[in-house]
């Protein structure tokens, strides 16, 4: 089975994300290739055609699996091979890209999306197979000494350490609302989660006195999962799975968007005699490993079924 996976190639870095899922992938014995557009917004997408047909010519690609709805229209813009799309949240949430991704969705072989209500916002009666989270490697997101882990980043050991759940600049995250509720926390430090690979994410989260997720909206999030896997308390908004993630996790809460139930939580995580988590939570679901079974399913279904556009409707 030979996959090109397309995504966009304007940072400088890939996501991390997608690095993992090819590798996973590539374990279950898939060959897999990448192409990388570059350039803004629709116009800028659309000058990658030309090198996006070339670079299935001679390849004999089996089929295109692309990452969010712009790379996955652009994909279905050549009709040579099947295209898979992962829809991961902004290319559904965020109205400028909501056109593009319901036009892709219906022009792709079959859909992946991370998260169950994402189906109903593209208008998608969507089988609940197809529903398959980004997996956590556990390899690297599992407990370690807070000690040792603070002596590496060179964190002072009695100082209060919050995770903020990504960086400071993105509205959704809601970072106003996580800066008034630790403002009267004396000897405390938010930590913006940005510019980190997955080792030093790690470490920060076992370093870390908990992770503060105060958003308006998500589709996981996965930091969720990967703190829930180092036994970081956890302190969030209602949003995504993340209920769903820390249901049975003592010392992690669901809070309202209000300043002082998000104050006094914090402080009920600082104050208590064990500050980790009892984490008896089963995370072999949200595994990579898993991840990739399912995708390969899916991979399977897409050559097995008949040779039509869409199976969405």
């Amino acid at each position: 089975m030979k996959i090109l996976v397309v995504a966009s190639g304007n940072s400088k870095t890939i996501s991390p994300f997608i690095i993992e899922q090819v590798e996973s992938l590539k374990n279950l014995n898939i060959y897999i290739e990448y192409f990388f557009i570059e350039g803004k917004g629709w116009a800028g997408y659309l000058k990658n055609i030309f090198y996006l047909k070339r670079k299935i010519r001679n390849k004999n690609f089996n089929l295109i699996h692309a990452h969010y709805g712009l790379s996955g229209l652009l994909a279905t813009l050549q009709r040579r091979i099947p295209v898979i799309i992962t829809f991961h949240g902004s290319d559904i949430n965020i109205s400028k890209n909501y056109k593009w991704s319901f036009i892709a969705s219906r022009l792709s072989k079959k859909n992946i999306f991370v998260h169950k209500n994402q189906p109903k916002k593209l208008k998608i009666s969507l089988d609940n197979k197809y529903i398959i989270p980004c997996g956590i490697n556990l390899k690297i997101f599992c407990p370690k000494n807070r000690k040792k882990s603070r002596n590496i980043l060179g964190w002072n050991q009695n100082k209060v350490y919050i995770l903020f759940s990504s960086s400071f600049d993105n509205p959704v995250k809601n970072i106003d609302l996580a800066r008034k509720s630790i403002q009267n926390l004396k000897n405390t430090k938010l930590v913006e989660l940005k510019g980190y690979n997955k080792t030093q994410l790690a470490n920060l989260m076992n370093a870390a006195d908990l992770l503060l997720v105060t958003s308006f909206s998500e589709t996981g999030p996965l930091v969720v999962k990967e703190a829930a896997a180092c036994h970081c308390p956890i302190v969030s908004t209602d949003v995504g799975d993340v209920k769903k993630v820390i249901r049975n996790l003592k010392n992690s809460y669901i809070t309202n968007y209000n300043v002082k139930e998000i104050n006094n939580t914090i402080k009920k995580i600082i104050n208590s005699k064990n500050q980790n988590q009892d984490n008896r939570l089963d995370l072999s679901d949200y595994s990579l490993e898993q991840a990739a079974k399912k995708i390969k399913k899916v991979y399977q279904d897409s050559l097995e079924s008949p040779a039509t556009q869409s199976t969405n409707g």
